[in-house]
């Protein structure tokens, strides 16, 4: 997919999808100078941000999103409680749908909050929604908005607002169906913004992952290995942030192929209380395993636990080259890398998912770009009532 011009890519409906795909590394070298050239503003929200809550409490941070924009918050939020300014803040996911549909079952009036908005266009009934429903819940609210485009509403609608810290990515903003760079760039941004690791390390992470995004595309006849096998379900499974992601893997089988392949996700250990009867002869499971030397030992576990039961048609492990490995079917980055942190090691594993959604997607007969026939699942998300609240 990758290697093919542009118009044998435009004459299956791929073109947008494996440009943008593509394209991330370059994006994520973007995303750092954004970080750069707002160092300043950020530093003082973060300041501001912390003091919210006086002495006695920790500030929450709530990452929010929509679908991919909700999973950017579900990856980034275990690692930063572990990386992120433990002292001064408590790091949530909360989707924007749940807390536009029940408020006061995930927002608490009195805890002194931070609401960070996900959204690629900005124009979601939900997004524009959860912002007002936490203005109305919260006594004490900051803004951060990570956004893709600077003409959508949530930008727009922040002009001028003291609370409020408005962060653009418009080179991330996909006009494909699916998100794909406005996700590991909206991922790597909060990242950048609330790791507590130097600024040199950041930028070492970011350059590194860049080069393993290109080793990525380079490596697409591995990929297309297991893509030309036969298959008709695919299981996301990882442990920590990575548990988080596989719930974006999977989102991007679905809606790249139009539900014609069968998707699941768990955690590594979550995957045999139940959901492990997905797997048959004809599932491809996929496992995003963790550099953290005792999470990956679940991660490994569980792959040989599938891979010797022998009930899958493949049994892969994503991972860096350690100590530990699995020593079976892989898509492994070398030695020659040193050992990622989750939050940055998350962006070239989900450029191996992508592209495995976009060759699946092909291979069903669907068109990547343009994915959903009937037009009832959209870009931007249209029909849904906002209903009125009081708090």
């Amino acid at each position: 997919m990758f290697e093919l011009d542009t118009k044998t890519l435009a004459s299956m409906g791929a073109q947008i999808t494996t440009r943008e795909i593509k394209q991330q590394p370059d994006l994520w070298g973007e995303t750092l100078k954004v970080y750069d050239q707002n160092a300043g503003a950020i530093a003082a929200f973060i300041e501001r941000a912390a003091a919210l809550g006086g002495n006695d409490r920790r500030t929450h941070v709530v990452f929010t999103g929509a679908g991919t924009s909700a999973y950017v918050g579900d990856t980034v939020t275990p690692y930063l409680r572990r990386h992120g300014d433990a002292p001064y803040f408590v790091f949530e996911a909360i989707a924007s749908t749940d807390l536009v549909s029940a408020p006061l079952d995930f927002l608490r009036p009195e805890d002194p909050t931070v609401l960070v908005s996900f959204a690629r266009s900005g124009n979601s009934p939900e997004s524009l929604a959860a912002v007002e429903r936490a203005g109305q819940v919260l006594d004490d609210v900051l803004y951060l908005n990570i956004t893709c485009a600077p003409e959508g509403k949530l930008a727009q609608q922040f002009a001028g607002d003291a609370r409020n810290l408005t962060l653009l990515l418009p080179g991330a903003n996909d006009q494909g169906f699916a998100m794909t760079g406005s996700y590991s760039c909206m991922e790597l941004l909060s990242a950048l913004i609330f790791d507590t690791a130097s600024r040199e390390e950041k930028a070492s992470w970011v350059s590194q992952i860049a080069r393993m995004g290109r080793e990525v595309i380079s490596r697409e006849p591995e990929i297309r290995h297991w893509i030309d096998q036969d298959f008709n379900r695919i299981t996301y499974l990882g442990s920590g942030a990575f548990g988080g992601e596989a719930r974006e893997c999977q989102l991007k089988i679905l809606e790249l192929t139009h539900g014609l392949i069968a998707t699941s996700f768990d955690t590594s250990m979550g995957y045999r209380h139940g959901p492990k009867s997905f797997v048959d002869g004809k599932t491809l499971v996929f496992v995003l395993v963790s550099n953290d030397a005792y999470t990956r030992q679940y991660d490994l576990d569980i792959l040989d636990e599938i891979g010797g039961d022998g009930i899958a048609r493949s049994v892969v492990a994503i991972q860096q080259e350690g100590a530990q490995k699995y020593e079976g079917d892989s898509f492994t980055f070398g030695s020659q890398y040193a050992p990622l942190p989750a939050a940055y090691l998350a962006l070239p594993y989900i450029m191996v998912a992508q592209s495995v959604s976009l060759m699946t997607s092909v291979k069903v007969g669907n068109t990547p770009d343009t994915p959903s026939p009937t037009g009832t699942v959209n870009r931007v998300v249209k029909g849904v009532t906002i209903h009125s609240f009081e708090a």
